[in-house]
């Protein structure tokens, strides 16, 4: 079938893109920035997006004196001649042309565009098979996350290449990055692409929740029962919920690292640094225990024998105190529970950690910090035995860790700091990567934000944000354009190593047809729930 012509390509440059004169029945109207269109060249076909919509007249008379109250069928009869529009084309991908209009059904020949077409190729509207062509089929690991601002066609990532490397799901307050962030989470669970662990700062993501229309969707452990545990640090929440393990923190895991992490919520001074390793390398593992339990004598003393200044270290120690009042810490606590969470990961679960009331940055920041550590450490250990046996059962599953807020783990400073940073440039080395998500992605290091291998935008309006969710994309100029084209919600722009080409689409609706598609049986309870954890505890232990 003959795909929708809309113009001819009067003009262009390989790097500026193609400028394409609408035929005179298209409307401008019909066409939005960001669009997925094909322009058919002689030997190949150019997919390619929308990146800007003009107007043009063919007389300046026109400009100076236009017709005023003119009936519509003037406009009609001047338009095309005296009147007519433009698109600019940035072309993405290319085929090579094998039939004049077919498409193979495996996108094996796409690839990266090195050429131009020549004046009057035509531009033509996508058609399914083109979508397919370059987003793929959904199914197996190609997860639909939406549609075309104009069609109703899915538009799939490749899961495996979203976990292949860490990501960022970045816009304004009120565009839908948590309610994205479970749809995309919940495809990795479905499809099992990798193991999730969920720091879930606002109790978003495990339970049902209210959306800002006053509806209620569904928590990924109602969607998938059993593959999905939830700790919390809140043991009143524990009680109230159907949460499975309650996490305490000790002293003793709190190293010196987690500690400058909260330098601007604690307001620490530059020394403290210099002092938390002074005692770091007196009490090893208890140094905050025993800072924290020193009278003023033992300060003193301690000070005059490791050369810490007394003042700097009382200064450390009262604003320390705020950690030992959490309610989550206690003076000392085995590493058991996280080893406990890698062993989970490595059987196939994913893992929701909520905080409950300790919703304040410092619980969020110190919690995400000590546990992602602890479990770095061990899937190096996992990754570097795995390299010495080859033995297949020694490989850990991937695994991706998902976090709010990440300018705060990730800004010019912190992410020298903190495993975020580390785990981010890594490229997944060992088998760890990150999702991130952020209203103010300029406040995240730009070595960082260059490392994301995916990035899912929706609404911006500050410079800096643009910018800094551009950073290190290629066609920035005409990728501004379809960012500054978005709706506040359900619109977001796709770019990045899990997409073949940047695409505009509508997100899909978390809604009882995707509940469905996940595989919710109609009618499960959570009674169920528990019944399925106790019998699977109960195989583990027979």
């Amino acid at each position: 079938m003959r795909r929708k012509r809309l113009g001819v390509v009067t003009d262009g440059a390989f790097n500026a893109g193609l400028t394409v004169r609408l035929d005179p029945g298209v409307s401008t109207e019909d066409l939005r920035i960001g669009d997925f269109v094909v322009v058919e060249g002689e030997q190949n076909r150019y997919f390619s997006m929308i990146s800007d919509i003009q107007l043009k007249v063919t007389d300046a008379t026109f400009l100076a004196d236009p017709p005023r109250d003119a009936p519509p069928f003037i406009a009609q009869a001047i338009a095309g001649t005296n009147t007519y529009a433009t698109v600019q084309v940035k072309p993405m991908l290319m085929l090579e042309k094998t039939d004049e209009w077919a498409i193979p059904d495996q996108p094996t020949g796409v690839q990266t565009v090195r050429t131009i077409p020549m004046h009057f190729a035509e531009l033509c509207q996508a058609d399914p098979l083109d979508f397919a062509t370059v987003f793929g089929k959904e199914g197996g690991l190609n997860f639909a996350v939406g549609v075309p601002l104009t069609m109703d066609i899915p538009i799939c990532i490749q899961l495996d290449r979203w976990v292949e490397r860490s990501n960022g799901i970045f816009g304004q307050t009120g565009t839908g990055k948590s309610m994205l962030a479970r749809l995309i989470l919940s495809g990795i669970i479905k499809t099992g692409a990798a193991v999730n662990l969920v720091f879930d700062m606002h109790n978003e993501y495990a339970f049902d929740k209210q959306t800002e229309d006053g509806g209620w969707v569904k928590g990924l452990r109602q969607l998938f029962g059993s593959k999905v545990l939830v700790y919390s640090l809140d043991e009143k929440m524990a009680a109230r919920r159907n949460v499975d393990v309650t996490l305490k923190l000790g002293l003793n895991q709190i190293e010196a690292e987690d500690v400058m992490l909260l330098a601007e919520e604690l307001d620490l001074r530059p020394t403290t640094a210099a002092t938390a390793g002074l005692l770091s390398d007196v009490y090893k593992e208890d140094w905050l225990r025993e800072l924290l339990r020193m009278s003023p004598e033992e300060v003193l003393a301690f000070c005059q024998a490791s050369g810490a200044h007394p003042e700097a270290t009382s200064a450390l120690q009262r604003k320390l105190m705020a950690i030992k009042r959490r309610g989550y810490i206690v003076e000392r606590a085995p590493f058991s529970l996280i080893d406990e969470m890698v062993a989970a990961l490595d059987a196939g679960k994913h893992i929701i950690l909520q905080f409950g009331r300790y919703s304040h940055a410092l619980d969020y920041m110190l919690v995400a910090n000590v546990v992602t550590r602890r479990i770095r450490r061990l899937y190096q250990e996992k990754v570097e035995r795995y390299e010495e046996t080859k033995d297949p059962g020694d490989a850990p599953r991937p695994l991706m860790i998902t976090i709010e807020e990440a300018h705060k783990f990730l800004n010019p400073t912190a992410a020298k700091q903190t495993i975020f940073g580390q785990i981010a440039r890594e490229l997944r080395k060992y088998r760890v990567t990150l999702m991130v998500i952020d209203q103010r992605p300029s406040g995240i290091d730009p070595e960082v934000m260059s490392q994301l291998g995916t990035r899912v935008s929706g609404k911006l309006t500050e410079e800096r944000d643009i910018e800094a969710v551009l950073t290190g994309v290629a066609d920035r100029s005409t990728l501004r354009g379809a960012l500054a084209s978005l709706d506040t919600r359900q619109q977001v722009l796709l770019m990045g190593h899990a997409v073949p080409m940047p695409i505009v689409v509508r997100t899909r609706p978390f809604d009882e047809e995707f509940y469905r598609a996940m595989g919710l049986r109609e009618g499960r309870s959570a009674v169920e729930d528990i019944a399925e954890l106790f019998g699977e505890a109960t195989e583990g232990t027979g």
